[in-house]
């Protein structure tokens, strides 16, 4: 068992305050760092307020999600056309949820108990709760997983206000790199975790796949990476069972 976590957890309040802890000491809290400085610094070049910051912060909870939302609303896009893109940029956390909650549902567990986990799920949660979650008692997980989400989201807030106000001495290549952060988190995460031909073959041809389209220019560019990378690397794996 890791250090930071304790041999035995008397109480969820303390397993909330072991997840809180374990969120500070991942190394994602420092990506978060890094991402939203930088997401601070792009809401105040668009004039929108660090309290709209922090509450989109809250209520969407998933950087990609808030890039969209900030700059969509930065270029004079409509209500809809905004809500539209952010729906669709966060239905890929969907089966990110899937996958958590069977680790933190208990029998006795009430469907309100895990509605707070559910809005929680983001990438630096969803791999530090899937790499944590199993050394933590079934009974303490819940309570755990919403002390480490509480913990991440909480730094994302502090430090996009910090970025807010950092942001007439940041430069905007700077900017730019640390909203980079999380998705090159999130791809070194998912090839440490590769370890099936189907999954290491996704990875592959999706590296191939997304310039090309993007070269292209092709609309949901990156929807479709997913689709066709996906299809053909589960299709090869089948064939290949089936081969043997």
């Amino acid at each position: 068992m890791p250090d930071f976590l304790p041999s035995s957890q008397s109480s969820a309040v303390a397993a909330f305050f072991d997840g809180l802890r374990s969120a500070v000491m991942s190394v994602f809290f420092l990506v978060l760092a890094g991402t939203y400085i930088g997401m601070g610094a792009l809401t105040h070049s668009v004039d929108l307020s660090p309290l709209w910051l922090a509450l989109s912060t809250v209520l969407v909870w998933a950087a990609p999600a808030q890039l969209i939302l900030i700059s969509s609303f930065g270029t004079g896009g409509t209500l809809i056309e905004v809500a539209i893109a952010v729906t669709l940029s966060a239905m890929r956390l969907f089966p990110m949820v899937v996958a958590l909650l069977p680790l933190v549902r208990r029998p006795d567990s009430r469907m309100r108990d895990l509605v707070l986990p559910a809005h929680f799920t983001a990438v630096s949660m969803w791999v530090e709760s899937l790499r944590l979650l199993p050394l933590v008692p079934s009974e303490r997980r819940l309570a755990f997983c919403n002390g480490l989400s509480s913990g991440y989201m909480g730094s994302a807030v502090i430090f996009g206000c910090i970025g807010y106000y950092l942001a007439a001495g940041l430069p905007a290549l700077l900017s730019g790199a640390l909203l980079f952060l999380t998705p090159m988190s999130f791809f070194i995460s998912t090839v440490n975790n590769a370890r099936l031909l189907v999954d290491r073959l996704s990875l592959m041809l999706g590296l191939v796949i997304a310039p090309l389209l993007a070269f292209w220019a092709l609309p949901l560019d990156l929807l479709w990476t997913g689709i066709v990378g996906g299809t053909a690397a589960y299709a090869f794996n089948r064939m290949r069972e089936a081969a043997q």
